[in-house]
């Protein structure tokens, strides 16, 4: 039988990237998203790579339509031996400024998804295969982000559990959290990342680089990646420092770059 590895937001830039290298060293892949574009991409990936491939529109703010996904997987036998958790959302911006259905979709997305379909899966696992567990993170996680202030902590989370997952998993995988700063995944993103000026210009990493290392670092056993030398230098400094020193600091930033977006737009 075979034992797929399930990308999530797989019809997305760095889901997409991580699956194309996964496609070339082999891996029969089990590509969702909530956009049915990813079904195109997953007969690419098969007709050029020769591997299996299989797709799922699925909703994953949706407790209802992950449950009726897992209970089909778990009907027709599917087997996996691998799970890259990368679909995640972000509503940036002033908290009070965003609704609460805008904050209860990161967390369901970033948290409760996550953990729901990791546990499914988990449970699907082959046995007679090394599991490979990726989870996105993000640089944002080793800080307080106002302007971001959900958005980072559920990528905190993301990152604390990740960690202690891979304790838990050392019998029969690998856990790897990767923590990346800005990347040049969708148009939008790519006008935030410029709006940061010489800080988007050294923390920006391409994606498929990210994508290669990552996987490359995954399967070595490594627990924590964060892509780019002045990324791993920022994550530290966060870390050293006082943190109301540090969130001070990211405020001012995060409120000028917002000014910026904002007086653009409007």
């Amino acid at each position: 039988m075979t034992a797929y590895l399930l990308i999530t937001g797989a019809a997305g830039g760095l889901a997409g990237a991580m699956a194309r290298e996964l496609a070339r060293r082999g891996y029969p892949l089990y590509l969702s998203d909530r956009r049915p574009e990813v079904a195109e991409t997953a007969r690419q990936l098969a007709d050029e790579f020769r591997i299996e491939t299989r797709w799922h529109v699925c909703e994953l703010s949706s407790a209802e339509a992950r449950t009726a996904w897992f209970d089909q997987l778990g009907a027709e036998e599917y087997r996996f031996c691998g799970l890259a958790n990368v679909a995640g959302l972000e509503f940036e911006g002033e908290f009070l400024s965003k609704s609460r259905q805008q904050i209860g979709q990161i967390v369901q997305v970033n948290i409760a998804a996550t953990v729901d379909l990791t546990h499914a899966i988990l449970g699907l696992r082959d046995p007679a295969a090394h599991f490979l567990l990726i989870t996105v993170s993000s640089l944002a996680a080793f800080a307080p982000m106002p302007y971001k202030a959900v958005y980072a902590a559920s990528k905190r989370f993301l990152l604390n559990w990740s960690l202690a997952l891979r304790e838990e998993m050392r019998g029969f995988g690998n856990a790897l959290a990767l923590c990346p700063a800005g990347l040049p995944t969708t148009p939008e993103v790519i006008r935030k990342n410029q709006a940061q000026g010489f800080w988007g210009r050294v923390t920006v990493m391409p994606l498929e680089q990210v994508a290669r290392e990552t996987v490359r670092r995954a399967l070595r056993g490594d627990g924590l990646y964060i892509p780019g030398g002045m990324n791993r230098i920022l994550a530290w400094l966060e870390q050293t420092l006082p943190l109301p020193l540090v969130t001070r600091f990211l405020a001012a930033r995060w409120k000028k770059i917002w000014q910026k977006l904002n007086a653009a737009e409007g």
